[in-house]
């Protein structure tokens, strides 16, 4: 698949975080920093459509917008409160600003009522459309808001790193969790759970972090929390 090796040196870092906590049989999870920080800023996620049961949620509720790739994804991380969802740190001011944490599982399930979970060949298209997967690559730069990523904003921001949200996806670090109910990363990082498995015990994502200008591919166990965007069902 393209993208896989693009970026294989840093998918590695990140994997290796997580070696401890899964056997070889049960995959891995990630994140490029497992001392990273956990800032808090004040944008983030809507809670509408929040269903404690497990049920579906009202993906109408969020911001959606049409992408350079043709579809409609949401602008905004999912904050439905399902089973196999949970906050950052369990905090909930960090569902505010980030949106939920999801497994893969709930990820699907989640994606509902005329939305779904993106696929990879999606994933790949709405890269390829703002930037591209490959090492010299700025889709991460396009995607991700002009807030919410430590050291990262627009051009004359006076940041380190570029965080354009030319587009207006506004992609947040919400970090991610572990199946040992560890968590890292928010602030720093985001992933994003795509709808194609790897294997039986994990499934493939995307990642952005703060001092990377591209989008990462990687797959991860299916009970590791990450965050969710939805696209509009055809």
């Amino acid at each position: 698949m393209r993208g896989k090796f693009s970026k294989i040196a840093f998918s590695a870092g990140i994997m290796l975080a997580l070696t401890f906590t899964f056997s070889c049989t049960s995959g891995g999870g990630g994140g490029d920093d497992p001392n990273g920080g956990t800032s808090s800023p004040s944008v983030g996620g809507n809670s509408s459509g929040s269903n404690s049961s497990g049920g579906s949620c009202d993906i109408s509720s969020y911001k959606n917008k049409k992408m350079p790739d043709g579809k409609i994804w949401m602008v905004e991380n999912l904050n439905c409160k399902v089973a196999g969802s949970e906050c950052y740190d369990k905090n909930e001011s960090n569902c505010n600003t980030y949106g939920r944490l999801y497994t893969w599982e709930a990820a699907r399930k989640a994606c509902s009522g005329g939305w779904h979970l993106p696929s990879d060949d999606e994933w790949e298209a709405l890269v390829d459309s703002v930037g591209g997967l490959s090492t010299a690559g700025t889709a991460g730069n396009h995607l991700k808001a002009k807030e919410g990523w430590n050291s990262c904003g627009p051009t004359g921001s006076g940041e380190s790193y570029s965080c354009e949200d030319t587009y207006g996806f506004s992609a947040l670090p919400g970090g991610y969790g572990d199946s040992n109910g560890s968590f890292r990363n928010a602030g720093r990082s985001g992933y994003w759970w795509s709808a194609s498995g790897y294997d039986s015990y994990r499934a493939n994502n995307r990642g952005m972090n703060h001092d990377y200008n591209d989008v990462t591919y990687s797959y991860y166990n299916k009970d590791n929390l990450f965050s969710v965007r939805c696209v509009q069902d055809e």
